[in-house]
Protein backbone atom coordinates (compact mmCIF):
# COMPACT_ATOMS: atom_id res chain seq x y z
CA UNK A 1 0.00 0.00 0.00
CA UNK A 2 1.57 2.92 -1.16
CA UNK A 3 2.37 5.92 2.04
CA UNK A 4 1.95 9.46 1.27
CA UNK A 5 2.64 12.90 1.88
CA UNK A 6 0.54 16.24 2.36
CA UNK A 7 1.51 18.49 -0.39
CA UNK A 8 0.87 22.26 -0.84
CA UNK A 9 -0.19 23.29 -4.46
CA UNK A 10 -0.29 26.54 -6.38
CA UNK A 11 1.38 28.23 -3.50
CA UNK A 12 -0.90 26.98 -0.98
CA UNK A 13 -4.03 27.76 -2.43
CA UNK A 14 -4.33 23.97 -2.19
CA UNK A 15 -3.79 21.16 -0.08
CA UNK A 16 -3.76 17.45 -0.93
CA UNK A 17 -1.68 14.23 -1.31
CA UNK A 18 1.35 12.93 -3.41
CA UNK A 19 2.87 9.55 -3.19
CA UNK A 20 6.15 9.29 -0.79
CA UNK A 21 9.16 10.41 -2.05
CA UNK A 22 7.67 11.90 -5.51
CA UNK A 23 9.90 15.08 -6.91
CA UNK A 24 8.42 18.33 -7.95
CA UNK A 25 9.06 18.71 -11.36
CA UNK A 26 9.34 22.93 -10.71
CA UNK A 27 12.24 21.92 -8.99
CA UNK A 28 13.73 20.55 -12.65
CA UNK A 29 12.28 22.64 -14.97
CA UNK A 30 9.44 25.24 -15.75
CA UNK A 31 6.13 24.16 -15.25
CA UNK A 32 2.52 26.11 -16.71
CA UNK A 33 1.02 28.33 -14.14
CA UNK A 34 -2.25 26.50 -14.11
CA UNK A 35 -0.03 22.79 -13.49
CA UNK A 36 1.42 20.87 -10.75
CA UNK A 37 3.51 17.94 -12.32
CA UNK A 38 5.34 15.50 -10.02
CA UNK A 39 7.25 12.33 -11.01
CA UNK A 40 8.09 9.21 -9.42
CA UNK A 41 11.94 8.62 -8.41
CA UNK A 42 11.60 4.90 -9.96
CA UNK A 43 9.11 4.84 -12.71
CA UNK A 44 8.45 6.88 -15.85
CA UNK A 45 4.49 8.08 -13.97
CA UNK A 46 3.41 11.15 -13.13
CA UNK A 47 1.06 12.76 -11.36
CA UNK A 48 -0.47 16.29 -13.16
CA UNK A 49 -2.90 18.77 -11.24
CA UNK A 50 -4.54 21.12 -13.41
CA UNK A 51 -6.86 24.58 -13.66
CA UNK A 52 -9.03 24.74 -16.71
CA UNK A 53 -11.66 26.89 -17.88
CA UNK A 54 -14.96 25.00 -17.13
CA UNK A 55 -16.19 23.07 -20.24
CA UNK A 56 -19.35 24.19 -22.03
CA UNK A 57 -22.38 21.79 -22.62
CA UNK A 58 -22.50 21.49 -25.81
CA UNK A 59 -18.19 21.28 -26.05
CA UNK A 60 -18.61 18.09 -23.59
CA UNK A 61 -21.49 16.17 -25.23
CA UNK A 62 -19.33 16.45 -28.53
CA UNK A 63 -16.77 13.75 -26.51
CA UNK A 64 -19.44 11.09 -27.58
CA UNK A 65 -19.42 11.71 -30.89
CA UNK A 66 -15.76 11.99 -30.94
CA UNK A 67 -15.49 8.94 -28.78
CA UNK A 68 -18.36 6.94 -30.68
CA UNK A 69 -19.33 3.77 -28.65
CA UNK A 70 -16.89 4.78 -25.84
CA UNK A 71 -20.16 6.44 -24.22
CA UNK A 72 -20.51 5.71 -20.14
CA UNK A 73 -22.82 3.28 -19.78
CA UNK A 74 -24.50 5.16 -16.97
CA UNK A 75 -25.60 8.38 -19.86
CA UNK A 76 -28.04 6.72 -22.42
CA UNK A 77 -29.00 8.80 -25.08
CA UNK A 78 -25.81 11.23 -24.20
CA UNK A 79 -25.59 11.97 -27.75
CA UNK A 80 -28.38 14.25 -27.64
CA UNK A 81 -27.97 17.89 -25.94
CA UNK A 82 -31.65 18.01 -25.16
CA UNK A 83 -32.26 14.84 -23.33
CA UNK A 84 -28.66 15.19 -21.89
CA UNK A 85 -28.96 15.06 -17.73
CA UNK A 86 -26.12 17.57 -15.68
CA UNK A 87 -24.02 14.46 -14.86
CA UNK A 88 -24.59 13.00 -18.30
CA UNK A 89 -22.56 16.41 -19.29
CA UNK A 90 -20.26 16.35 -16.06
CA UNK A 91 -19.51 12.62 -17.15
CA UNK A 92 -19.24 14.37 -20.91
CA UNK A 93 -16.57 17.04 -19.71
CA UNK A 94 -14.48 14.74 -18.27
CA UNK A 95 -13.63 12.56 -21.01
CA UNK A 96 -13.59 15.74 -23.42
CA UNK A 97 -10.49 17.02 -20.37
CA UNK A 98 -9.06 13.70 -21.74
CA UNK A 99 -9.76 13.66 -25.39
CA UNK A 100 -8.10 16.82 -25.74
CA UNK A 101 -4.90 15.34 -24.80
CA UNK A 102 -4.89 13.07 -27.74
CA UNK A 103 -2.42 13.83 -30.63
CA UNK A 104 -3.36 12.99 -33.84
CA UNK A 105 -3.30 8.89 -34.18
CA UNK A 106 -4.11 8.74 -31.03
CA UNK A 107 -6.70 6.52 -29.47
CA UNK A 108 -8.46 6.67 -26.49
CA UNK A 109 -10.20 4.02 -24.59
CA UNK A 110 -12.84 4.03 -22.07
CA UNK A 111 -11.70 0.90 -18.82
CA UNK A 112 -13.58 2.96 -15.91
CA UNK A 113 -16.27 5.52 -16.87
CA UNK A 114 -16.67 9.02 -15.03
CA UNK A 115 -18.26 8.22 -11.92
CA UNK A 116 -19.67 10.62 -9.27
CA UNK A 117 -17.65 10.60 -6.21
CA UNK A 118 -18.06 13.53 -2.45
CA UNK A 119 -15.36 15.25 -2.03
CA UNK A 120 -15.20 17.95 0.92
CA UNK A 121 -12.93 20.63 -0.38
CA UNK A 122 -13.28 22.86 2.94
CA UNK A 123 -15.65 23.70 5.40
CA UNK A 124 -15.92 27.17 4.04
CA UNK A 125 -16.40 26.03 0.67
CA UNK A 126 -19.51 27.39 -1.52
CA UNK A 127 -22.23 25.29 -1.55
CA UNK A 128 -21.84 21.21 -1.84
CA UNK A 129 -24.57 21.71 -4.95
CA UNK A 130 -22.33 23.47 -6.94
CA UNK A 131 -19.13 21.38 -6.70
CA UNK A 132 -19.36 18.00 -7.81
CA UNK A 133 -16.57 15.52 -8.58
CA UNK A 134 -15.76 11.85 -10.93
CA UNK A 135 -13.45 9.87 -11.22
CA UNK A 136 -12.62 6.92 -13.50
CA UNK A 137 -9.84 5.64 -15.79
CA UNK A 138 -8.84 5.63 -19.43
CA UNK A 139 -6.25 4.11 -21.88
CA UNK A 140 -4.32 5.93 -24.71
CA UNK A 141 -2.47 4.22 -26.97
CA UNK A 142 0.06 5.99 -29.57
CA UNK A 143 1.05 4.55 -32.79
CA UNK A 144 5.53 4.44 -32.86
CA UNK A 145 6.71 7.61 -34.16
CA UNK A 146 10.16 7.11 -34.35
CA UNK A 147 11.23 8.54 -30.70
CA UNK A 148 8.94 11.42 -30.95
CA UNK A 149 5.72 12.70 -29.94
CA UNK A 150 3.94 12.03 -26.47
CA UNK A 151 5.62 8.61 -25.77
CA UNK A 152 8.40 6.98 -27.38
CA UNK A 153 7.72 3.45 -29.52
CA UNK A 154 8.36 0.53 -27.62
CA UNK A 155 11.29 -1.87 -28.58
CA UNK A 156 11.68 -4.23 -31.38
CA UNK A 157 9.47 -7.27 -31.04
CA UNK A 158 6.62 -5.89 -29.34
CA UNK A 159 3.82 -4.15 -30.78
CA UNK A 160 4.90 -0.92 -32.66
CA UNK A 161 2.38 1.32 -30.07
CA UNK A 162 2.82 2.84 -27.02
CA UNK A 163 0.34 2.81 -24.07
CA UNK A 164 -0.56 4.81 -21.10
CA UNK A 165 -2.73 4.12 -17.97
CA UNK A 166 -4.37 7.19 -17.00
CA UNK A 167 -6.40 7.59 -13.56
CA UNK A 168 -8.36 10.39 -13.67
CA UNK A 169 -10.36 13.03 -11.22
CA UNK A 170 -12.59 15.69 -12.17
CA UNK A 171 -13.83 18.43 -9.59
CA UNK A 172 -16.79 20.77 -11.31
CA UNK A 173 -16.38 24.10 -9.42
CA UNK A 174 -19.80 25.56 -11.35
CA UNK A 175 -19.27 29.45 -9.33
CA UNK A 176 -16.27 29.69 -10.30
CA UNK A 177 -16.56 28.50 -13.86
CA UNK A 178 -13.10 25.91 -13.26
CA UNK A 179 -12.85 22.36 -14.01
CA UNK A 180 -10.08 21.01 -11.45
CA UNK A 181 -8.18 18.02 -12.76
CA UNK A 182 -6.03 15.55 -11.49
CA UNK A 183 -4.57 13.03 -13.73
CA UNK A 184 -2.13 9.86 -12.94
CA UNK A 185 -0.30 8.46 -15.95
CA UNK A 186 0.74 5.34 -16.24
CA UNK A 187 3.32 4.74 -19.31
CA UNK A 188 3.37 1.05 -20.18
CA UNK A 189 6.33 1.20 -22.09
CA UNK A 190 9.03 0.15 -19.27
CA UNK A 191 7.53 -2.70 -17.75
CA UNK A 192 6.65 -3.94 -21.18
CA UNK A 193 9.97 -3.82 -22.39
CA UNK A 194 11.08 -5.85 -18.85
CA UNK A 195 8.39 -8.26 -19.33
CA UNK A 196 7.25 -7.18 -16.04
CA UNK A 197 3.53 -7.78 -15.58
CA UNK A 198 3.43 -7.72 -11.74
CA UNK A 199 5.18 -4.14 -11.83
CA UNK A 200 2.74 -3.03 -14.44
CA UNK A 201 -0.26 -4.09 -11.55
CA UNK A 202 1.54 -2.59 -8.47
CA UNK A 203 1.95 0.81 -9.94
CA UNK A 204 -1.73 1.14 -11.39
CA UNK A 205 -2.68 -0.05 -7.52
CA UNK A 206 -0.34 3.06 -6.83
CA UNK A 207 -1.99 5.23 -9.18
CA UNK A 208 -5.54 4.21 -8.30
CA UNK A 209 -4.85 4.52 -4.58
CA UNK A 210 -3.57 8.28 -5.03
CA UNK A 211 -6.86 9.52 -7.02
CA UNK A 212 -8.76 7.65 -4.14
CA UNK A 213 -6.37 9.68 -1.48
CA UNK A 214 -7.13 12.69 -3.27
CA UNK A 215 -10.69 12.31 -3.16
CA UNK A 216 -10.70 12.34 0.60
CA UNK A 217 -8.05 14.56 0.90
CA UNK A 218 -7.94 17.59 -1.75
CA UNK A 219 -8.94 21.06 0.06
CA UNK A 220 -8.99 24.30 -1.51
CA UNK A 221 -7.55 27.04 1.16
CA UNK A 222 -7.55 29.90 -0.97
CA UNK A 223 -10.34 30.71 -3.24
CA UNK A 224 -9.38 33.06 -5.24
CA UNK A 225 -7.27 31.01 -7.18
CA UNK A 226 -10.39 30.70 -9.37
CA UNK A 227 -10.94 34.64 -9.80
Amino acid sequence: MPQFTEQEFFGGAIRGVVPQGWIDSSTLREVPDHQELWLSPTTLSNLIIEINQRVPQAEALSTFAALDHQQPTTAPGSGSAASATTETVDQAAALYHLHDLCDEGDTMQVIKSPARVEVQLASSSPSPATIKAYRGVVSFTTPARGGGGRMNGVSSGLPQVSRLTCHFLLVRLEAQETDLLVFFNVPHEEFDKNGDPRGLSLEEVVAEETIGALVGRLQVCDWGLFV
